[in-house]
């Protein structure tokens, strides 16, 4: 596993200007929105544990997690586990389901852990749990398949 690989999944890989060749301050929303706050507690080989602190922008009017925001998490987070199981690349989503199970509010802090269940020559699933950290209490669950190009034998 390399601890930096895992790092640099979750890091912004190309800024707006560079996509653009300019800089609309709508272009500067996603990375700073979804990932901004997400701290890594551990990872090792086919495990990744972050956690992060429910923000005013991750909720709806009534306050409560927004379902997009436990989606993207769970997409970017699942790909990340692929780094920790020693893969040079985290594939292409095939399919990610969640179930939400319980809502959680600004403020609370969440506990996302992310682990490998399989990795084959040519698919992958992760599954992404979400719990409270405080109570340890379940607020979804995800599982994420990706499919990895196999390499042409010519």
């Amino acid at each position: 596993m390399d601890p930096d690989a895992v790092r640099r999944s979750l890091e912004p890989t190309a800024s707006a200007e560079e996509i653009t060749g300019s800089t609309p301050a709508r272009l500067h929303f996603y990375d700073p929105f979804v990932l901004s706050g997400v701290s890594i507690e551990s990872a090792e080989h086919g495990r990744l544990l972050c956690s992060f602190v429910i923000a005013p922008r991750h909720a709806s009017p009534a306050g409560y997690l927004r379902s997009g925001v436990t989606a993207t998490l769970a997409d970017q987070l699942g790909s990340a586990v692929f780094f920790c199981s020693g893969l040079r690349a985290s594939g292409v989503s095939v399919e990610i389901s969640v179930s939400f199970v319980d809502a959680a509010t600004v403020g609370e802090e969440i506990e996302v852990e992310g682990k490998l269940l399989r990795a084959g020559k040519s698919v992958g699933v992760v599954s992404v749990d979400f719990r409270k950290k405080k109570t340890g209490k379940l607020m979804a669950q995800a599982r994420h398949t990706k499919y990895f190009a196999v390499s042409s034998k010519l």
